[in-house]
């Protein structure tokens, strides 16, 4: 009973962490903790993981849009979390799960754009750096702010050396100082920066422009460009070279050049 006698109001069901919407072959995840700023939680790169698991293999889903609902995209990992569960069994486990959601969002087959706002810090940034492509609102903020707390953003580093130069990644790193989206496109960590009001726009031209191609040539491609990334010129190019006849031999392969020439659309078939 309340104060005033009157029984309590029923709770309102709690909002799900994690929103996912399917139009026109493209899967929106939406990190959905806005008062948390969308921090990663055990609970929500978990839930992010088997989501990403599941499209994987949904013939129907050609490209993935990860976003942030309320102000921010991601503030990275929960640190009140982390500080009321302390203990090395706890902290593995943690970055076990968060490599591999990273590893998850690499391997997917299909191509993944991050929708950026607000702010997108240390796990967050790493969230952006993982994804294969990323536009950012203008206004957006980006850093690995690890250093300012006395912990360095050691695994947001992984994806951040992989996605940046050198210097500017060890810059950010070594100051934990936030950037622009400017910066942040010089920099190449997103592709576009773009006014707040054009983001969605933005997002949903480049998904559908992607979307339109060839679902095998693409899940061949993206797999191809990261294998060859880690090896030596030699190995890369005769990687290349036998992903490159295999993908001719395919019937999507076939179809596109023949519509090339007969100056037709294609019509993809998916293998």
């Amino acid at each position: 009973m309340t104060a005033t006698g009157s029984a309590p109001a029923a709770a309102r069901p709690a909002e799900p962490i994690l929103l996912r919407e399917v139009r026109d072959g493209v899967a929106t995840l939406t990190l959905n903790r806005p008062a948390a700023r969308n921090a990663l939680s055990m609970e929500l790169m978990t839930l992010l993981t088997e989501e990403l698991e599941d499209i994987r293999d949904d013939a129907g889903i050609a490209v993935v849009v990860l976003a942030g609902a309320g102000p921010a995209f991601c503030a990275g990992h929960d640190l009140k979390e982390i500080r009321a569960n302390p203990g090395r069994e706890t902290y593995e486990a943690l970055f076990r799960q968060c490599s591999r959601l990273m590893l998850t969002i690499t391997r997917l087959r299909q191509p993944v754009i991050a929708r950026v706002h607000g702010i997108a810090t240390a796990a967050g940034c790493q969230l952006v750096a993982t994804c294969d492509l990323a536009i950012a609102a203008d206004t957006t903020r980006f850093a690995t702010p690890g250093v300012n707390i006395g912990l360095f953003c050691s695994t947001p580093m992984v994806a951040l050396s992989r996605a940046v130069g050198r210097k500017h990644a060890m810059e950010m790193l070594l100051t934990g100082d936030m950037i622009g989206a400017g910066d942040a496109v010089m920099f190449g960590l997103i592709n576009q920066a773009v006014p707040e009001a054009e983001l969605d726009a933005t997002v949903q031209d480049l998904a559908a422009r992607i979307a339109s191609k060839s679902p095998l040539t693409l899940a061949i491609g993206k797999e191809a460009f990261y294998r060859q990334l880690d090896m030596g010129l030699d190995d890369a190019y005769a990687y290349a070279s036998d992903v490159m006849t295999r993908n001719m031999l395919a019937r999507d392969a076939e179809e596109g050049i023949d519509a090339f020439l007969a100056k037709r659309p294609p019509v993809w078939e998916g293998r």
